[in-house]
């Protein structure tokens, strides 16, 4: 079996940080792309070459086990071995476990024609124990997943939304639920090359009204003075309308009050919200006519 040396492939120096690998493979991407190259096999083998590389070094794991495997082989050839006869079955893969998915990859890429496709290299260390299986399941355990990530503004997260999703050979329309949240990972079965599946991870936006923590959001709500100080209504921008909030007598500047179910929906139980909390900002007039100063005066004297 051959060796490949992914560093190489990637024109990468062995202590290459996550990002350098990250965009030597972006820029070899554009430039080989099948997309690109019609027609052009070397340009495909190539691609696939890099992305098999960038499968690897780019997840932690799997690099550390490529690097401890490519040091015992070169040893061994400096000792004045044959590749032939290396054992390579220490190295081999154990188990069952053989996913591709993680890697963050733009989908614009990695799609099209030459997307997939694995050396036996890969396939032995990587796999999942690949070899020996039958053709179907082989052809399974070859299949690629990818990871894209999506941004979604926390209104689209409040309600739900969707997105269309284009390959170079179909276009899927993906909901994402409502109660989404920064990291949650939405999976779409076999809508990637060669049936893998594709994985978008969401990124909800920051929001001008609302800071959100959970499933439960922060606002502010501004009042003026004299209904901080002798009570009444605000009005108040939820994520599902505007409603009243009601003010108690001698309520504080930044004073908090909890508006229960006027949260985030739950991811998994979207007919149950969080609560929204109201930090109440007083507004003090910049003009008032000189009957309110006095009166105002002759308040402050009956305190003092």
């Amino acid at each position: 079996m051959e060796y490949k040396d992914y560093y190489k492939t990637l024109g990468v120096a062995k202590t290459a940080s996550a990002d350098e690998i990250k965009n030597s493979f972006r820029k070899l991407a554009l430039k080989y792309h099948p997309d690109r190259n019609q027609g052009d096999k070397q340009a495909e083998d190539k691609f696939k070459e890099m992305n098999e590389a960038y499968q690897v070094l780019s997840d932690p794991d799997k690099r550390k086990r490529y690097d401890q495997m490519g040091s015992a082989y070169f040893n061994y050839q400096q000792g004045g071995g044959q590749p032939s006869g290396f054992d390579w079955s220490q190295w081999a893969s154990q188990g069952g476990g053989g996913g591709y998915g993680g890697q963050q990859v733009d989908l614009n890429d990695l799609f099209g024609s030459g997307g997939g496709g694995f050396s036996d290299f890969f396939s032995a260390f990587f796999g999942g124990g690949a070899a020996g299986m039958g053709g179907e399941a082989f052809s399974r355990q070859r299949r690629q997943n990818y990871e894209q990530a999506v941004s979604i503004s926390l209104n689209e997260a409040y309600k739900g939304s969707t997105r269309i999703l284009e390959t170079s050979s179909k276009k899927l329309e993906v909901k994402i639920p409502a109660g989404s949240k920064t990291g949650t990972k939405i999976r779409v079965p076999g809508g990637g090359p060669e049936g893998g599946d594709i994985y978008l991870k969401i990124q909800v936006t920051d929001d001008a009204l609302f800071t959100r923590e959970g499933n439960d959001l922060y606002t502010t709500a501004q009042v003026d003075v004299f209904t901080a100080i002798l009570g009444g209504e605000a009005e108040v921008t939820t994520l599902g309308g505007r409603v009243k909030l009601t003010i108690p007598a001698s309520t504080q500047h930044d004073q908090k009050f909890r508006l229960h179910g006027r949260g985030m929906p739950h991811l998994r139980s979207p007919q149950t919200f969080g609560d929204l909390y109201v930090q109440v900002k007083v507004q003090v007039p910049k003009k008032l006519t000189p009957e309110q100063l006095n009166l105002i005066k002759q308040a402050r004297d009956l305190t003092s």
